[in-house]
């Protein structure tokens, strides 16, 4: 079972190369920056932004999307990190930014559909021109950005330091940097490199 993901992997990383190719030369917010709110439509059919979100101390903004292996393999710990940390005011805003004309899989109606079926506790947002995955940085599939309560960047990167098996994680980064930020202590690691599958990046 391990090999055929791990194969499943490999490929994940080899066909994104072409989109790479099209992947904006923007370097995207960089540490430290206050980011500008966006507004972007739901797998309810609802737009959001994070100015609706009251009363928070922070945001878990992930990119990811439907059919990476990486994605797939953080799924339920993205749904986690929501219901653990919505509780205590920074909830998880996920964005997908990958262009459904160059992979299917990634429709509006297969977000709303893969929603429905793992009944994802948090928003998941179509980022149909891919103006804010460009705004980020954002380059792959996931690559989390934690916010403070001032949608200033305190975090950019990884999950965790084992994208295929969670019970062998050593170093969980996000919870890290959150734990560290809602101690008000100075995050120790700030960035670390987002690995996944390369966004799926329009033709210009």
């Amino acid at each position: 079972m391990k090999k055929i993901f791990r194969l499943t992997v490999l490929l994940g990383l080899l066909f994104p190369l072409i989109a790479f190719s099209q992947a904006p030369t923007n370097p995207g917010y960089q540490m430290g920056d206050r980011i500008t709110d966006f507004s972007l439509k739901g797998v309810d059919g609802k737009m959001h932004s994070l100015a609706e979100f009251k009363n928070v101390k922070g945001y878990i903004v992930v990119f990811t999307c439907n059919t990476c292996p990486f994605s797939k393999a953080y799924e339920r710990r993205i749904m986690d990190l929501h219901l653990r940390y919505a509780k205590q005011g920074i909830p998880v805003i996920a964005i997908n930014p990958n262009d459904a004309g160059k992979e299917p899989g990634e429709s509006y109606e297969a977000m709303v559909a893969l929603a429905k079926e793992k009944q994802y506790p948090f928003v998941y947002l179509q980022d149909l021109k891919q103006n804010v995955a460009t705004a980020f940085g954002a380059k792959r599939t996931p690559h989390v950005f934690l916010l403070n309560q001032n949608k200033e960047i305190i975090y950019i990167g990884a999950i965790d330091d084992n994208f295929e098996e969670p019970e062998q994680v050593k170093v969980k980064y996000l919870e890290n940097a959150i734990a560290q930020y809602l101690m008000g202590m100075p995050i120790e690691v700030s960035q670390t490199k987002a690995i996944g599958c390369g966004i799926k990046w329009r033709n210009k």
